[in-house]
């Protein structure tokens, strides 16, 4: 009787036991909205950081959050978005962890809890610090491998994999490698000077690559181009095949013009070393006249009056003297006309010479060689032996003497 009571006492548990769950799931709550025990204690001054995972495993909330292998903060909350897992970790004031900071899910111990293991980068400088509502990338989070997946690996190489294939591999290699000793190391030292050689040139492999890539780009952006190019090709190749006997006819031409050029250059060879022979002297002579030749072309310019003699000259005029030769025999003999006359002379032209005059053109100035002439001076009248007098005089005053005046004094009133 007593046993019928506790049997019925332990119905009504189950069943109160069943109702209790069947309420908690109808209601839409969940074991992991209830507090649960573990989990370091953070207060109220803690901060809230998330990370990314691409897989967090059977990651629960109120794991451990450990630096240094230290239990530091807790997971609060898991959420999924999209394919990545977003989880919320709360941290006490005092832990202090640069920005840059890295977020790996580990395990206690074989078959032990899950945590997340929070570290500064490795191999990179630590940068800023880690504050309330920063996020960890997916790039700086991971995973260590599971139990189950090291021993499904374990699985695979034992139950069929490649143990039972290493002893074939193991057979094939020393029957390929025996007797070949001295080939085979041989082989493995132009490898290495191979790759020795790859390894200097990794700069201009790399360069050539890029070359490579910016041509590939160009023929990308000119494939219309190409592609019309491409079309027209056929009917250029067509032109060529109809004209391809008058091509034929043209090189043959070449070839006879060439072999007439030769000929003509063979046989003209002496001659042309010859004329070159004949001009070293004159082009030598020309190498020494030098800077003589521009000097003589100015003087050959500007006779008789050269650069030279405008020292020389004293206001507008210069001692100049000038004997005219107006003989017409000597001027015919000067053009190369026959100076003797015929037989009895010219008709109606008598037998007399011109006289030939000399000017004086600044009596001023004696010539050298002549004495210079001696001038009278009476009442304003300047006489010269030879030549009128000039001046106010009554018995000299006549219409040349503003002319004579003017000879006198080159030209000056």
């Amino acid at each position: 009787m007593t046993y019928a009571v506790r049997s019925r006492s332990r119905r009504w548990s189950s069943v109160v036991v069943l109702a209790s769950l069947a309420s908690l799931g109808l209601g839409g709550c969940s074991a992991y909205d209830l507090p649960l025990p573990g989990g370091a204690g953070t207060g109220d001054d803690s901060y809230t950081v998330t990370a990314e995972f691409a897989d967090v495993l059977d990651l629960v909330p109120q794991s451990s959050v450990k630096v240094n292998q230290v239990t530091v903060g807790s997971v609060e909350d898991i959420r999924v978005t999209g394919w990545t897992a977003t989880v919320l970790l709360r941290l006490p004031a005092d832990v202090v962890l640069p920005d840059n900071a890295t977020a790996e899910l580990k395990q206690t111990s074989l078959l032990g809890e899950k945590y997340v293991e929070l570290a500064p980068p490795s191999g990179t400088r630590a940068e800023g610090e880690l504050g309330e509502g920063d996020n960890i990338p997916l790039d700086r989070t991971g995973r260590n491998p599971e139990v189950e997946e090291v021993l499904s690996a374990m699985s695979l190489l034992l139950n069929g994999g490649g143990v039972a294939q290493l002893k074939v591999i193991e057979t094939e290699l020393n029957n390929a490698l025996r007797g070949n000793e001295k080939e085979i190391k041989d082989l493995i030292g132009q490898l290495d000077t191979f790759v020795g050689g790859l390894e200097e040139q990794k700069g201009e492999i790399v360069r050539a690559i890029d070359n490579i890539d910016r041509l590939s780009s160009r023929l990308a952006a000119q494939k219309k181009d190409i592609a019309a190019a491409l079309e027209a090709i056929p009917g250029g190749l067509k032109v060529l095949a109809d004209q391809r006997r008058q091509f034929v006819d043209m090189l043959s031409a070449l070839n006879r013009l060439g072999a007439v050029g030769t000929e003509v250059i063979q046989q003209s060879k002496s001659d042309t070393q010859a004329n070159l022979e004949a001009l070293a002297p004159i082009l030598a002579q020309l190498n020494k006249a030098g800077d003589d030749l521009p000097a003589s072309m100015q003087l050959l310019l500007t006779y008789p009056f050269s650069d030279g003699t405008l020292g020389a000259m004293k206001g507008d005029y210069t001692n100049l003297h000038v004997t005219a030769d107006l003989d017409l025999r000597n001027l015919a003999g000067n053009l190369g006309v026959p100076t003797a006359p015929p037989t009895g002379g010219l008709p109606g032209v008598p037998g007399l010479p011109l006289p030939t005059p000399t000017l004086p053109i600044t009596p001023g100035l004696p010539l050298p060689g002549q004495p210079s002439p001696t001038s009278t001076s009476t009442g304003g009248t300047v006489c010269v032996p030879g030549l009128p007098c000039v001046g106010s005089g009554p018995s000299q005053g006549s219409s040349s003497d503003s002319s004579w005046r003017s000879l006198y004094t080159g030209g000056q009133a």
